[in-house]
Formats: C-alpha cells, structure tokens, sequence
C-alpha cells in the first residue's frame, strides 16, 4: 500500500517550522479518581511526538477517551490526567488546549494536547466543516491512531481530506507493513487462529480467510459450532447450532483449495464453568451431554503447535480455551509458545490475545502485536479501512 510516511517527510526537510497535527490513539483507562491505570497507549505515541519534535514542527496533539457526548465536556472526558503523563514522558510541559478548532497557538520545538476531539459537534460524521477546519489548522496531518482507522470521523477521515500534506505516523505505517506482510505477501503456508464464543461475531472474519489462508484453526465456541459441523456431540458447550451450514461452508471452501479446517481430535470438559470446576481430557467423539468443553486437548494443542512451527505466516486473533482459569489454559498456552518458537512472521491483535501473550511472557517472540482491536478484526474481514483508504488517495494526488 502506497502512502505518504512522516518520516520521509521528515527526511525530505518538509516538517521544520510547519504545524503538524497528530492523530494519535490516547484513549487509556482512567479508575474512579481519574487516574491512569494502564499508558501503553501513551507510551506507543511519543515516537511520532518525539520525531515532529527533533525536526523543529510546531506539534499539536489529539485524541479521543471513553464515549463523551458531543457538545459536552464533562470532566471524566478530559484529557487533563493524559496531558500530564504525557509531559512526564516527554520531560517537558504539556499545555491542554480546550475549544481549539477555531484556532490553536503553538510555537516551533513545542507541543500541546488538543482536548477530546470526540467532544467537538460534528467529529462522529465527519461534518465537513469541522474537518476543514481542523484541517486548517496544520501544514501537515499525521494519523498515528491505527485503533481509529476504521472510523471515518472529521479527525481521522475528514482532516486527511483536507489537509495540505497527509501521512502516516510511525505506528500507522508500522501496522500496515505488518498487514501487508501477513496477508497481502504472505510467506507460506499462511495459517490463521480465529478463536472466541461465537461464530456469529466473526463469521465474515472466516469466509475471508476461508479463501486466503492455508489453514483455519478455531477455538472456543467457535471450534464447538465446527464440532457440529463434523458430526460431533458436544454436550452442554457453548455454539451456534443455527450457523452450522455456515461452519460446513467454511470447510468445504478450504477443501476445495486444499486446505483445511482442522478439528479437535480431543478436548478438555467441565461439568460446570467455574475455575475450580475438575478437568477430564476425552475423545472429541467422547463428550457426554452433561460435558461443557473448555479447551482443546493436549493431543489437538500438539498437532497444531506441530503445524504451526512450520508455518511460514501465522495470523492469531483469539484464545482457543477458557485460558483465564488454569485448568483450561493449556491449549492456549500450547500455541501460543509454539507461535514463540516458530520461525514464521506472526501477528496477532484482539484484547484476549494481548492478555494471553502477557500471561505467557512471549511479546518479544510475536513478529507483530497489533494496537486495534476493531480495525485488526476488519482488516481480517477484507475490508480496506477509511484511514488506509484516504492516505492511499493522498498520496496518490
């Protein structure tokens, strides 16, 4: 995908003394009191501060946080506790400019924190005066929020319509490398890990894939709704009976193309879905109806992990077992330190995927850990996102 970047930008000398407004993706968890408890977002946007900064850009900075109703500025919607962090980090004062679309003052070397964009009238359906004008603002628009590029809203959409220069920031452009690599050049055999409680919330996630990937594993509700597809009983587990023609859709396109949707040759069951609930391994074709299955079984983690240390592409989006409680996160943890060891270009995206790589320690041993959940999962769909869509056009002429 070809679009303009910020750092050839900043390369050519075509960011010095210009204004440059940054879309970044702030959004972090606040507590009760306001306090962050979590800055991996805050932390992930200071490359794209830090380079217009170092290249003598008059910086301004914005982002939304929560789900503020537009028109109103209440004060859990601030930025305020956001600014502050964010001055911590950069070692430098922070300003928080409220009511800034009609103007902003900032000077060369300096950088301010233009106060929840999702606040201004207009900012969810891209009004297009608005975007005019925050597109007035600046000489160049940076989209670095890869969480929002989904969205076309005046800040993310609109702005790049209008602005004089429109780029990617670094973890813009980062995320659509890693997705280029994955799924438009991927190196083979691809496989992809689609897991999670129904096939309904994914279902155009698999068709896609269905035509793209060399194998499809499922887990979690979505692997019992499979089960059923093959003929298997299931018991009391979580599925879709509803979407089983649509399950047997899925494989049969696989099949037709060689490839497969490989289904668990054993499983682990509960009686009950409760952390402390006893575990028992069985057959797949073994479960009782009083069995609620929780995980794949060491025999299925052990093939797939196998497959997966061969792959040349791996693409994870989701846990294939109830990995929150112990007695149902083998599976999971089979995989995921197969995809560790594997050679193969990963990446993964999804807030349950996230957690399972921090539960098991293996961040450094992902080839790509994705920052947007929604856009990572329409990506998935075949979907072209606004942001990509936009930057593409720009850069384009």
């Amino acid at each position: 995908m070809n679009v303009l970047r910020f750092a050839d930008l900043i390369a050519q000398g075509r960011v010095a003394g210009r204004r440059v407004f940054i879309r970044a993706d702030l959004n972090v968890p606040l507590d009760d009191a306001g306090r962050i408890t979590e800055d991996t977002r805050i932390r992930a946007s200071l490359p794209a501060i830090r380079m217009a900064l170092d290249a003598g850009a008059a910086v301004m900075v914005t982002s939304h946080l929560g789900r503020p109703t537009e028109g109103t500025l209440r004060p859990e919607d601030s930025l305020a506790p956001v600014a502050a962090r964010l001055g911590e980090l950069l070692g430098r004062e922070v300003p928080l400019v409220r009511d800034w679309v009609d103007g902003v003052q900032v000077a060369p070397g300096r950088a301010v924190l233009l106060e929840n964009c999702r606040v201004n009238k207009g900012e969810k359906r891209n009004d297009p005066a608005l975007a005019r004008k925050m597109a007035g603002l600046c000489d160049v628009f940076v989209h670095d929020a890869f969480g929002t590029a989904h969205r076309a809203e005046a800040s993310t959409y609109g702005i790049a319509e209008h602005a004089p220069l429109a780029c990617a920031g670094p973890l813009l452009a980062a995320e659509i490398d890693a997705l280029t690599k994955a799924l438009a050049q991927p190196r083979r055999p691809l496989l992809a890990i689609v897991a999670g409680s129904k096939v309904s919330t994914k279902l155009t996630i698999l068709k896609s894939l269905a035509a793209k990937v060399d194998g499809l594993i499922v887990g979690g509700g979505i692997a019992n709704t499979f089960m059923l597809a093959a003929g298997l009983k299931i018991g009391k587990s979580l599925a879709e009976a509803d979407l089983v023609g649509e399950a047997k859709a899925v494989i049969d396109a696989m099949a037709a193309r060689g490839a497969e949707v490989p289904i668990p040759s054993d499983v682990v069951v509960a009686k009950t879905f409760a952390a402390d609930a006893p575990a028992t391994v069985k057959r797949a074709d073994a479960v009782a109806d009083d069995d609620m299955i929780l995980d794949i079984g060491p025999e299925t983690a052990a093939t797939l992990a196998t497959r997966l240390e061969a792959a040349g592409t791996i693409v994870w989006n989701g846990p294939v077992g109830v990995f929150e409680f112990d007695a149902f996160a083998k599976g999971t943890e089979t995989i995921a330190r197969a995809i560790a060891r594997s050679p193969a270009f990963s990446i993964a995206g999804g807030g349950d995927t996230l957690a399972a790589i921090a539960k098991y320690g293996i961040d450094k041993d992902v080839g790509y850990i994705s920052t947007g959940g929604g856009a990572f999962l329409e990506v998935l769909e075949g979907k072209t996102l606004p942001a990509f869509e936009v930057l593409a056009r720009r850069a384009a002429g």
